[in-house]
């Protein structure tokens, strides 16, 4: 299973052999049972909204799913700084795509767009696009998983920056892990899947890692909302992840040594040391 091989439900299953990174010649005293127990039912429609936008590549005005932030509360952290929010995982609603052109970005990045990107996005995208699918009133994971196919596949065609690609890699990444958790377990041939998602997890991540490496020696900070040391950080943790242990190595030393890191960014970098010897 490719990267990109749920694009060829959008009418684009000539782009599910494409390479992310090619060579160029990515009430107090309650007990908390009863504080449970008061607390409304909240599902994940009712901390959603329609936002609008304009396409930049077709110009038409459509409506996509968005998270109030305001209406769900921070959990936990992943060490790749994968958040986990309460009610709703929120990184399923971060995909913005045209339903007319096909053209798809995370949000950060969807109202940036130079005119030949746009053409290229016509010519390898719009060409061929047949529409969305109708998801309902809340994206599944596979719907996600899809809209971020056809996001990071955007990337691919208009020549993003490496940080784009990378950090539409690591999203889709993190998507595959949430849904790998969320998975019951009395699915049918539940280990296989849960397999074949890790798989296309560590491939994710591992494009994440190339691609993050490839921006941080010839691209600007803040690179994709992060300064240096968050993003030497991150990319510590990657490399970890997929197993490259002596690179993890020297960018946890790069965030230890550096006068501008913080005390909790240098704690969480001593966590990742620990894992790192532990694993080897």
């Amino acid at each position: 299973m490719s990267l990109f091989s749920g694009l060829s439900q959008f009418g684009l299953g000539k782009l599910e052999k494409m390479d992310v990174f090619e060579e160029e010649g990515q009430k107090e005293g309650a007990s908390a049972s009863d504080a449970k127990k008061a607390e409304p039912q909240v599902k994940e429609e009712d901390v959603l909204f329609d936002k609008t936008y304009t396409c930049p590549v077709c110009d038409s005005e459509f409506h996509t799913k968005v998270v109030r932030t305001g209406r769900i509360k921070l959990v936990s952290q992943d060490t790749d700084l994968r958040p986990k929010y309460s009610m709703v995982d929120s990184l399923k609603y971060d995909a913005v795509v045209c339903p007319k052109c096909g053209y798809a970005a995370l949000s950060r990045f969807f109202k940036f767009m130079l005119p030949a990107q746009a053409k290229m996005i016509k010519e390898n995208i719009s060409a061929n696009f047949k529409g969305l699918s109708d998801s309902g009133n809340i994206y599944t994971y596979d719907d996600a998983i899809a809209r971020h196919q056809l996001a990071l596949a955007n990337t691919v065609v208009k020549k993003a920056k490496d940080s784009e690609k990378a950090y539409t890699c690591l999203k889709l990444a993190w998507l595959c892990r949430g849904k790998a958790e969320s998975l019951p377990k009395e699915t049918p041939d539940y280990e296989n899947q849960i397999k074949q998602l890790q798989k296309e997890e560590t491939e994710l991540l591992s494009n994440a890692y190339d691609g993050f490496m490839s921006a941080f020696s010839k691209e600007d900070f803040p690179m994709c909302g992060m300064d240096e040391t968050t993003t030497t950080y991150l990319i510590a943790d990657l490399a970890r992840r997929i197993g490259k242990y002596d690179e993890s190595s020297r960018w946890v030393s790069k965030v230890l040594t550096s006068r501008s890191a913080s005390d909790r960014i240098k704690d969480k970098a001593r966590d990742i040391k620990e894992m790192i010897n532990q694993q080897k």
